[in-house]
């Protein structure tokens, strides 16, 4: 699996949210994270997962997916933020 961002992006969120895009992807190797289609009409299919990063944060990570054109699946990260205290139970209960 690949992931890409946009660098100037990852910069704005680290400010806004203090988490970096590499803190984020490391939640796609939590065995329990959760990812749900975002219903909200945007340009392209956008994702959100929520899971425990490296330092055991629980994060939601907005994303898309795609395969490039050798087949690799490939995640770009959009946004990364620390889960709300509702998100974190959420989480827990597997919801």
């Amino acid at each position: 699996m690949l992931f890409i961002w946009d660098t100037h992006k990852a910069t704005a969120n680290f400010r806004k949210h203090k988490v970096s895009f590499e803190m984020a992807q490391s939640v796609f190797d939590d065995p329990l994270h959760l990812s749900v289609l975002d219903t909200k009409q945007h340009h392209e299919e956008r994702w959100v997962t929520i899971g425990k990063c490296v330092t055991r944060n629980t994060l939601i990570v907005v994303h898309t997916y795609y395969d490039d054109r050798g087949g690799h699946e490939t995640i770009r990260i959009i946004s990364a933020r620390l889960a709300t205290r509702k998100e974190k139970i959420q989480y827990e209960k597997g919801i």
